[in-house]
């Protein structure tokens, strides 16, 4: 997948595309459901499919002192992108001088003289341009006026009902609810960092982990996790924890993990983390070695849960969970 960083230096050979537009934070099955209407039309066509996307995220460039839950980073966010199969990414730095951009601005510079769409999709819900003044009505009169052709996919519907939503996906986290979370986005929600080195309680304790700093904002439910680790071609079952350690003191939160059946040292390489399921909630201890009786009972509960999860996996249920399974990340090693 190519991708471009700035609308002013499009590649003459990737203008023309179908075009995707949004924040797609999470790529949740809404947003694929976007990404798909590109993709046909794109098929169709003949024509490469794109998505314009943007970082930071409006809410950090808006409200640069309040940490914002990004489901996805953009590292993340690309790689999603690309195993849905897109064949381009506009990234679009969003800064004061994109901000100001108004709708018809946005529409006719960026859209239709930058990029040369030839089709845009967007959802239902879709705003652009200052104040954020333009609307799907605003960008169908003006894809007439361009030349480029405008779909607007309508809601996409869980069960008859819920809208999926990246909200909505946030609150589950938050929450705890990883099950559920994992229903809208169509694949495990993961997180990434290089292993750190940590004070040693958990080896004292006898469950050494692999630990990394959550990124700011990242605000999922503290307390005790069935957990999938990958790294560098592997995947380990393992119980995790996500929180500020109470028991010795409170500190930053941090997402620490115990690979069952693993030995060595993962220090500073990069992992990945599926949130499988919630175990229990963070709790202060009396002492280390009561933390430790509740960690084996921890990890039984964590081996329970991961040895029924393949019957409900949505990694093989849907289809970009399927592609992720199969993946190789920029880390230049299968499913690191």
């Amino acid at each position: 997948m190519d991708i471009v960083r700035s609308w002013r230096e499009t590649p003459p050979d990737l203008k023309g595309a179908v075009l995707a537009i949004g924040n797609f934070d999470g790529v949740h099955r809404g947003h694929q459901a976007v990404l798909g209407v590109a993709k046909a039309i794109a098929a169709a066509e003949g024509r490469k499919a794109g998505a314009v996307i943007f970082e930071p995220h409006p809410r950090e460039f808006f409200a640069p002192g309040s940490p914002f839950f990004r489901l996805t980073p953009l590292p993340v966010k690309l790689e999603l992108l690309e195993a849905l199969g897109l064949d381009v990414a506009f990234v679009l730095p969003f800064d004061k001088a994109l901000a100001d951009l108004s709708a018809d601005a946005f529409a006719a510079d960026v859209l239709g003289e930058a990029f040369g769409a030839r089709h845009v999709v967007v959802g239902y819900d879709f705003t652009y341009g200052k104040g954020r003044a333009g609307t799907v009505a605003h960008l169908a009169a003006s894809g007439e006026t361009q030349g480029y052709g405008v779909d607007v996919v309508e809601p996409v519907r869980l069960g008859g009902e819920m809208v999926f939503a990246s909200s909505a996906i946030r609150d589950h986290l938050f929450k705890g609810r990883v099950r559920d979370a994992a229903e809208q986005l169509g694949y495990w929600w993961r997180v990434r960092g290089a292993v750190a080195h940590g004070a040693g309680r958990g080896q004292g304790l006898g469950f050494p982990t692999v630990n990394f700093a959550l990124l700011p904002g990242q605000d999922v439910c503290h307390g005790i996790y069935a957990m999938r680790v990958h790294h560098a071609g592997g995947r380990h079952d393992a119980a995790g924890y996500v929180g500020p350690r109470p028991t010795f003191g409170a500190g930053e939160p941090a997402l620490e993990a115990f690979l069952f059946d693993f030995s060595g040292e993962l220090y500073d390489q990069t992992i990945e983390v599926e949130f499988i399921d919630f175990i229990r909630p963070d709790e202060t201890f009396a002492s280390a070695e009561a933390l430790a009786a509740q960690m084996d009972k921890d990890c039984e509960a964590a081996r329970a849960v991961l040895a029924g999860v393949a019957a409900d996996d949505p990694m093989r249920r849907f289809p970009l969970g399927a592609a992720l399974a199969t993946r190789t990340l920029d880390c230049g090693q299968p499913g690191c």
